[in-house]
């Protein structure tokens, strides 16, 4: 396992960069068809594609890409990134990945964004910080509602995915609200 320095640190696991090394875990990651369900991904990508993207993140100042691994381990469970960073607005957009479904529903997913707001909103010194989740992904839209992210709207039938069209369900969350929420035990 790669034990790379984290930039985040939470109870149970780390958010760190990635690198070249990480090309071959992070394609098999991502490549079962639950998480491309989820992800709403239909291309296929090759190692070699992977490896082009890791490079081109590592010199992108508009994201954050960053692995999700195990605190104990190590062990590359998912990725996560603030991405599409306008600093001129003070926005940007939000996207998580957990790969394999033995590591869903045990609250990685959320701490993970929870340490990824902070970033956002204290670092980064963002405004606003918005995602979209597929409907049909009803888990997760839980999590993003049960952290804060508000409702804002539905692109009906964006995503064309295994013959059926399905819904966006639009979410985000102001830095006030995210002060409001998880800083105000601070004051």
């Amino acid at each position: 396992m790669n034990r790379q320095t984290a930039l985040l640190t939470g109870n149970k696991i780390v958010l760190r960069p990635l690198n070249g090394e990480d090309a071959e875990v992070y394609y098999h990651l991502f490549y079962g068809d639950e998480v491309r369900r989820l992800t709403g991904t239909k291309k296929h990508i090759t190692k070699e594609q992977i490896e082009q993207y890791i490079a081109h993140k590592s010199g992108d100042d508009s994201s954050v890409l960053l692995l999700i691994a195990l605190k104990e381990t190590g062990e590359v469970i998912g990725d996560i990134a603030i991405q599409d960073i306008d600093p001129d607005n003070r926005n940007a957009n939000l996207r998580i990945a957990i790969g394999d479904g033995r590591h869903q529903g045990k609250g990685y997913g959320r701490e993970a964004l929870l340490l990824l707001l902070d970033y956002g909103f204290g670092i980064l010194n963002l405004h606003r910080i918005e995602l979209e989740v597929y409907s049909y992904n009803v888990r997760a839209a839980h999590v993003y509602e049960s952290i804060g992210f508000v409702h804002e709207g539905i692109r009906r039938q964006t995503l064309y995915y295994n013959h059926e069209y399905h819904d966006v369900i639009m979410m985000a969350m102001l830095e006030s609200e995210y002060r409001a929420r998880y800083l105000k035990k601070e004051q």
